[in-house]
Order: C-alpha cells, then structure tokens, then sequence
C-alpha cells in the first residue's frame, strides 16, 4: 500500500479538499547513494526487537539505503551523539524514536538547521520540526485499556496502572487518556498509578506492594507488555494468583504492544487483552516516509490508503496507524502482525 501522491502542483489541484498529497518526483525504488540514519530506541523490550527486524528486513529490500544502525538503548545523550554521527558521515535523512521527547529538541533544531528531515517512530516530540510522525493514537490506546477493564470489572473494583515514563508524550498520553476515561465512565473503580519509567523490574516491585496492601486488587493495566508482561505474570504465578478467566480471584489484564508473547498469554487464559501496536507498520512506513522526504515529496491532513489519517502537529505531520485491541476472540488473526512474525520464526 502506498500513500496517495501527485507528481507536481497541477497534480496536486486535483486532489479533494482534506485529502493526502505529496509531490512525487521519483518514481524509483529506494534512496540511492542518499543514505538515511536509522536509530533504534532500546533493546530490552520484545516489540522495539521485532521493529528492528522490520527495519533490517525493508532496508536489505532496498526501501531505503541506510547507514549501519545505531541503538540509543532509552538514553538521549547517546542519541544526540548517534545523530552527530550520522550528520558525519553525510546522512540525508535521519528515523529516530526518542524516548525522552522533551529533551530531543535541540538535536531536532540542528537537524532542521542543516535540512536533514526528521521520521519520527512511536513517538511525537514535544518541540522541533519533524517532516513525518509515524504513530498509533496513543490516547485511543489508555482509552480502549480502560473500557476494556471497566466493562469487564462491571464498574467496580482495584486497577493498577503501569504508567510509562511520563517524560514520553506516550507515557503522558496512555496515562492521561486512561484517567479521564476510568474518571468519567467507571467512577467506581479505584486506580493505582504506579510510575515505572518502562521499566519491568520496577513495575513488578510496585505490583508487589500494591497486592500487599489491596489484596482484593482485580485489574492491572500494563502501558507496554515488551516490558512489562513477563515479570508481572511471574510474580502472580509465585503468589498463585494467576487464575484464568471466570475463576474466583481471576485478576483482569491488558496490555500495549500486541508483541506474540502478549497474544500467547491470551489464548492461554494469562492475560484478557493487549492493543496492537503495529511493530511492521512503523518500520514499514518510517522508512516509506524517509523516501518521501528525500524524493520531496510533501503531505497534507486527511486520510491515507492504508487505513490511517495524517493530522497537522506543530512543526509537522503525523500518521496516526490503526491499533486494534486484540482479545480471545481474534487472537489468532492471521492479520495480526505478531501472527504474521510468529510464522517466519
């Protein structure tokens, strides 16, 4: 699938109000000797590890012609120094997922100072000129969490929230997005937000204390499964309180992410639900939006042929791609990206 584009500005007059253009000026594959900058966020969670695969996989396809990768491992200063680096070495495009989206502004204004594009991943900055965000809703993710747990506690009940780093706008967004929800729809359930900095070891720690003292606690929402799921099922397992749907004490949960381990606890009975990020989608159209920016091509808001809108953002654009919740009933769709990669192993 491809986003809708034209090839010059009379083209572009034929395009309906509101709708997707872009002003395609090469319609070759690949970029060449125009070499793009890819750095990968972290490497401790199973989701960023399938992004990297994606990556890997459309990069040796030709999708763009791209300097060795670079990892940050959740650190901005060895973003900032990966970033120089590719400016060094003559990177004419550059695809990053900061963690931190406050503290990357100064590398995206010398980015833009020296007309080297920006694609971001997953994550939208808080200031600075980006050409593409390539992102699922963030707020529809806390949002759907919500309703899920709300519906399934019947508005009753003790939730823990693994809350992201808040220094993340998806962290803020997740977070934010599921306490209005559970504050205006399910007044009846108490939350517990407990901050982790995506981090599982901390998230178990805090789980641990929060059973301790709410023994009755029967939902936990978890921001990331990458991170978050394996040791937050060993500990219910080392305290017998991983019981499967419909059995007495049964604790709900749902996850982010949609990585196979995540869908393997669903149909195991372990976890209820998780909303898939599309893991193939991001590196698919991170490097799909690099090209782009090369090729100078440009973009409006509206709605894209692959199941997307793009919004205007300060100092950009961004692709909002689709993120289904996935529970018991579907799984197993093949559709599913994680179905999809299981099948390659």
């Amino acid at each position: 699938m491809r986003v809708r584009t034209t090839t010059a500005a009379a083209c572009c007059v034929l395009l309906a109000a509101g709708a997707l253009a872009g002003c395609n000026r090469d319609s070759g594959g690949g970029t060449g000797d125009r070499k793009v900058g890819i750095d990968l966020p972290r490497s401790d969670s199973d989701f960023w590890n399938s992004y990297q695969q994606y990556i890997q996989k459309g990069t040796k396809a030709g999708e763009a012609s791209a300097l060795p990768l670079t990892n940050s491992q959740n650190d901005i200063g060895k973003l900032v120094a990966n970033v120089t680096a590719f400016m060094d070495r003559g990177a004419k495009a550059v695809i990053m997922a900061p963690q931190d989206t406050g503290a990357v502004a100064s590398t995206l204004e010398t980015l833009h100072s020296r007309k080297i594009p920006v694609v971001s991943v997953d994550t939208r900055p808080d200031k600075g000129d980006v050409y593409m965000v390539v992102r699922a809703d963030n707020k529809a993710y806390g949002e759907k969490a919500c309703t899920f747990l709300g519906e399934r506690l019947k508005g009753k009940g003790k939730v823990a929230e693994f809350q992201g780093d808040l220094s993340s706008i998806n962290g803020r967004d997740r977070s934010q997005a599921f306490k209005a929800c559970m504050a205006k729809d399910f007044p009846g359930i108490q939350v517990f937000e407990l901050a982790t900095d995506w981090k599982g070891d901390v998230a178990s720690a805090k789980l641990q204390s929060t059973l301790a003292a709410h023994p009755d606690l029967n939902g936990i929402y978890m921001q990331a499964g990458g991170v978050f799921l394996q040791p937050t099922l060993a500990l219910l397992e080392q305290k017998h309180l991983l019981k499967p749907p419909g059995a007495p004490g049964h604790i709900t949960i749902v996850s982010n992410d949609g990585i196979p381990e995540e869908l393997d606890a669903i149909k195991a009975g372990k976890i209820d639900a998780t909303v898939s990020q599309p893991a193939d989608l991001y590196a698919k159209y991170a490097l799909y939006y690099a090209k782009a920016a090369l090729d100078g091509k440009t973009f409006k808001e509206g709605p894209t042929d692959h199941g997307s809108i793009i919004v205007k953002i300060p100092g950009g654009y961004e692709d909002q791609l689709p993120a289904p919740l996935v529970t018991e009933a579907n799984a197993g769709d093949p559709a599913l990206w994680a179905n999809q990669l299981q099948k390659k192993g």
